[in-house]
């Protein structure tokens, strides 16, 4: 069963982050560097989630904001394309050590989303994964799932991905969730390009 996602922002968020700082800090007397952080989820205000990235990027902070591409019709009749945030309200970033709390005191910044008290680090895999399926052009949000028959992709771009198998009309898509921010998005696969993964393999969803 999956854990609920919470936030965590503020004093608290400061206060575990500067314990967790205080500890790296005396593990290692070498400073450290961009990027050599863990990936935390990023809850943002809405609407935020793009100026937010812009600002991590202007302090040299890494972060990823997955997108997907879509085509909107306005009231005037008029389409356009757009590109949104896959996952509404969230981005992610790697603050190198030390950053984390700079991070909490940037605009449109809510907190890091938690499983406990602390704020939990997303997995490496989890955000190559994300990464590969956004690079492609079938990438979409889909309703969150924590079940169901699990696939791994063996060919093509995406070739080493993992996640859960549906069925849409006549297409299979695979299912990757980001168990941290109960988030999902969906991409179309051929049936010749994937295999089960057997049930006591690492879940990453």
């Amino acid at each position: 069963m999956a854990s609920s996602s919470k936030v965590v922002g503020g004093v608290n968020a400061k206060l575990a982050f500067r314990d967790l700082d205080l500890i790296s800090e005396n593990a290692s007397s070498q400073p450290p560097s961009v990027g050599t952080g863990q990936w935390y989820a990023i809850q943002t205000r809405s609407r935020h989630e793009k100026r937010v990235a812009e600002q991590l990027r202007a302090r040299s902070i890494e972060s990823f904001l997955p997108i997907h591409r879509c085509r909107r019709k306005w009231r005037n009749g008029v389409l356009a394309d757009l590109e949104l945030p896959l996952f509404p309200g969230y981005l992610f970033a790697r603050p190198a050590i030390g950053e984390r709390i700079l991070v909490l005191q940037l605009p449109g910044i809510i907190g890091f989303a938690a499983s406990t008290a602390h704020p939990t680090p997303v997995p490496d895999d989890d955000i190559t994964a994300l990464r590969k399926i956004t690079e492609s052009l079938g990438a979409q949000p889909h309703p969150f799932l924590n079940v169901g028959d699990r696939i791994r992709i063996i060919a093509g771009p995406l070739a080493g991905c993992e996640g859960i198998l549906t069925r849409r009309k006549q297409e299979l898509r695979l299912v990757l969730s980001i168990q941290i921010i109960m988030r999902s998005i969906s991409v179309e696969v051929s049936e010749l390009d994937i295999e089960p993964v057997l049930a006591d393999r690492r879940r990453i969803a």
